[in-house]
């Protein structure tokens, strides 16, 4: 399964990215994250369907010091086959 998901809020300059690749490891996810260029975060992972849902409950919370107003998502079927989980600039 893939989660493709925009989060909104305060969610750069927090380690927003950096603690959403730890927790994509500690599920055993694969895709990557970045930050957009209009303030929010912009994430893709594929993964069982029971990692992906609680790596979605995740983003909607964030780490510390961020503050998630929204996030939009959508779920796929479709396989990159990603190697790992990326931070991408």
């Amino acid at each position: 399964m893939r989660l493709y998901a925009i989060i909104s809020g305060r969610v750069q300059g927090v380690f927003f990215r950096v603690n959403t690749r730890k927790k994509a490891y500690e599920l055993g996810l694969s895709g990557w994250v970045k930050n957009r260029w209009d303030g929010k975060v912009e994430v893709v992972c594929e993964g069982s369907k029971e990692k992906i849902d609680l790596m979605l409950e995740w983003l909607k919370k964030g780490p510390n010091y961020s503050k998630v107003v929204k996030v939009e998502h959508y779920f796929d079927v479709k396989e990159e086959g990603f190697k790992d989980f990326k931070i991408v600039y």
